[in-house]
């Protein structure tokens, strides 16, 4: 099996890059958040600038600590709630005599989504406790989630009471 193969059956999307920023491999999750990210920059390159200053800090990391093996994590605003969480290490690939950068982005939204949908079963939420619930695990305030779903700030309290009694009930039935 090959790289390409591999990295295509993540949900994150992984970059592979050479330390000069060229792009070794590429998964189709990366290619549509690059894609988002530079139509906001109207960027000829695949990686993203504010994705690329990431990773060259993690080269000059390389420099200045070449004895030391870390990961450089770092997020990237995209909107109200569109966040990028970007995870930048090391690797070494057969096929080249230098090593290379593993970008991993990570859909802090798409993320947030799909643990909502899996509580959601889990905790027997209604279809708006989970509309509140996803906006929270987000990270978005009481009152961005009250005026995005058009609700008072008060209602949104007890919605977030309701899940947090729902998920305490099942965590005592399981132990």
């Amino acid at each position: 099996m090959d790289i390409h193969s591999i990295i295509e059956g993540f949900i994150d999307g992984i970059l592979i890059l050479t330390d000069q920023g060229e792009v070794v491999c590429v998964n189709c999750c990366a290619r549509q958040i690059c894609d988002s990210l530079n139509q906001r920059n109207s960027s000829s390159s695949l990686v993203p600038s504010r994705v690329w200053r990431i990773c060259q800090l993690m080269v000059d990391s390389r420099i200045l600590y070449p004895d030391h093996i870390f990961m450089i994590e770092d997020e990237l605003e995209m909107g109200a709630f569109d966040t990028i969480r970007v995870r930048v290490q090391w690797i070494n690939l057969e096929n080249s005599d230098r090593p290379c950068l593993l970008v991993a982005l990570e859909d802090r939204y798409q993320s947030a989504k799909k643990m909502a949908i899996a509580e959601r079963q889990r905790f027997g939420l209604t279809d708006r406790e989970s509309e509140v619930w996803l906006l929270r695990r987000a990270n978005c305030t009481y009152k961005t989630i009250a005026a995005k779903l058009h609700i008072t700030v008060d209602t949104v309290k007890k919605h977030v009471k309701s899940i947090h009694a729902k998920r305490q009930d099942v965590m005592w039935a399981d132990e």
